[in-house]
C-alpha cells in the first residue's frame, strides 16, 4: 500500500528551524519582513519615511514622530520572552501531531510553566481568530460531540445532560471522498437555533451537509444548507458517510487525553482551534511556523488578565 504523502512529509526539521530562527536577530528580521513586506509603514499615520534605532529595535515615523516596533500591537506586545523562544514555541506547537503539553513546552523553552502556558494560550488564540475567517463548503459531514470537564463532586445526570460537559460540533468538508478541511467549534447547545447560528457563521450557504437524525440538525435548513439526514443505529446497516468526522473526533479526544490530560473548560475554544488549525494546514508543514507568526502579528495584544482569568490544577499538564 502506498504511503500517505501528506502524513509522511518531512516538515521543518529542528536543524532547519535553528538555521532559520536560532538567533534573536534572525527572528526579529523575520517579523519585520512579515509585518512590513514592502517596507515600514507607520501604524498611526501611514507614513513610510522613518528612522531606526538598531539597539532599541524601534522605528520612528518621520512625519508624525510616533515610535513603534515589530512586536507592538501584536501577540508579542510587551513580551520580555526572547523571540527565539516564541519561534520555538510556534515550531513545537505547529509540528506536534497531537499537541504539546504546557509542562513539556516549559521544559523545551527553558522557562517557567506559567510563561509557557501563557505563550501557548496566546498562540492558540491567534489560531482561533485565524480559523474564524474561513467557511466550509461542498460536501460537509457534521456531528455532535462533547468535551468532558472535571468530575462533579456529587454524582449527577449522565449522558447528554451531564454536568461539566462542553458541547461542540465537528464538521469535515470532503472532496472526492477525501477530507479537506475541518471545524471544531463550541456551540451553546444542541438545539435547532444553535446549529442554525453555527452554520450561518461557518458553512457556505447551499452546501450539502450530512448529519445523523438528531433533531437539532434541522437548523441546517434554516441556515440555507442542503441538509441530508442519514439515520443510523436501530439495527440499520453501518454507514460510512460519517467516516471522517468519526475519525477526527476520535483523534482529538485521544490527543487531549494522552497529551494535555485535561484543561479548564473556559479555554476549550482555543484548544479546539489549535487542533483545527493544524489539521487544515497539514499539506505543507514547512510553512507553518511562518503562517502562525503572520497570524500572531495580525492578532491584537492578549494581556494575561484577558486569558488567565481562572486557572485550575487540571490545567497544570495542559
Amino acid at each position: 500500500m502506498a504511503r500517505n504523502r501528506v502524513q509522511f512529509q518531512k516538515g521543518l526539521s529542528m536543524a532547519e528551524f535553528i538555521k532559520l530562527y536560532g538567533i534573536e536577530e534572525r527572528c526579529h528580521a523575520a517579523l519585520v519582513q512579515m509585518r512590513w513586506p514592502d517596507g515600514f509603514v507607520c501604524p498611526d499615520c501611514g507614513g513610510v519615511e522613518h528612522s531606526y534605532s538598531r539597539d532599541r529595535q524601534i522605528f520612528q515615523c518621520s512625519a508624525c514622530r510616533v515610535q513603534t516596533s515589530a512586536k507592538a500591537g501584536t501577540i508579542f506586545h510587551k513580551s520580555k520572552t526572547p523571540l527565539t523562544k516564541w519561534f520555538l514555541a510556534m515550531h513545537l506547537l505547529t509540528s506536534a501531531k497531537n499537541d504539546i503539553s504546557g509542562l513539556e513546552l516549559a521544559r523545551q523553552l527553558d522557562v517557567k510553566w506559567d510563561t509557557a502556558w501563557l505563550i501557548k494560550q496566546k498562540l492558540m488564540e491567534a489560531m482561533r481568530q485565524r480559523n474564524s475567517i474561513y467557511k466550509l463548503d461542498s460536501d460537509v459531514q457534521i456531528d455532535d460531540a462533547y468535551l468532558g470537564g472535571e468530575q462533579p463532586v456529587k454524582p449527577g445526570k449522565a449522558g447528554r445532560g451531564a454536568a461539566n460537559k462542553i458541547p461542540f460540533v465537528v464538521a469535515v468538508a470532503t472532496r472526492d471522498g477525501k477530507p479537506t478541511y475541518t471545524q471544531l467549534r463550541r456551540v451553546a447547545g444542541f438545539t435547532k437555533e444553535a446549529i442554525r447560528d453555527y452554520a450561518v457563521a461557518n458553512i457556505k450557504r447551499g452546501s450539502y451537509v450530512f448529519s445523523d437524525g438528531l433533531s437539532c440538525f434541522l437548523g441546517l435548513v434554516d441556515a440555507g444548507m442542503r441538509h441530508v439526514p442519514v439515520l443510523t443505529g436501530g439495527g440499520r446497516p453501518k454507514s460510512t458517510i460519517f467516516k471522517w468526522v468519526n475519525t477526527g473526533l476520535g483523534n482529538i479526544k485521544s490527543a487531549i487525553t494522552g497529551t494535555c490530560r485535561s484543561f479548564d473548560g473556559q479555554h476549550a475554544d482555543r484548544y479546539l482551534a489549535a487542533y483545527e488549525w493544524r489539521f487544515n494546514r497539514r499539506f505543507d508543514l514547512r510553512k507553518n511556523v511562518e503562517r502562525l507568526a503572520r497570524s500572531a502579528l495580525a492578532t491584537l495584544p492578549q494581556p494575561r488578565r484577558s486569558i488567565a482569568l481562572v486557572r485550575t490544577r487540571a490545567e497544570m499538564t495542559g
